[in-house]
């Protein structure tokens, strides 16, 4: 595969995985969010697709769309991965 199809692959996986995320809380109030552990996880799941993929977008890309911030979602990524307590929804 191509670096340039690479990059496709990859960008299709964020736009699916934001779409889920807006799919999951478009009509729920933060206080439902903060309640309901199964939605949590599901987003969680969905943000560490993002910045997996994201991580994994040829740095050409990147550079390309610097008003992107890769460096954030892939560090959020990282928080979600390797964080082994609960993330504090208000943040």
């Amino acid at each position: 595969m191509q670096p340039e199809d690479r990059d496709i692959a990859f960008l299709w996986d964020i736009l699916e995985a934001a779409k889920d995320i807006h799919d999951f809380v478009r009509k729920t109030t933060l206080k439902e969010f903060s309640s309901d552990k199964k939605t949590r996880y599901a987003i969680e799941r969905q943000l560490l697709v993002i910045g997996e993929a994201a991580k994994r977008v040829s740095e050409s890309y990147k550079q390309k769309h610097n008003e992107i911030p890769w460096k954030s979602m892939v560090g959020l990524r990282n928080i979600l991965a390797h964080e082994y307590g609960e993330v504090l929804v208000e943040r």
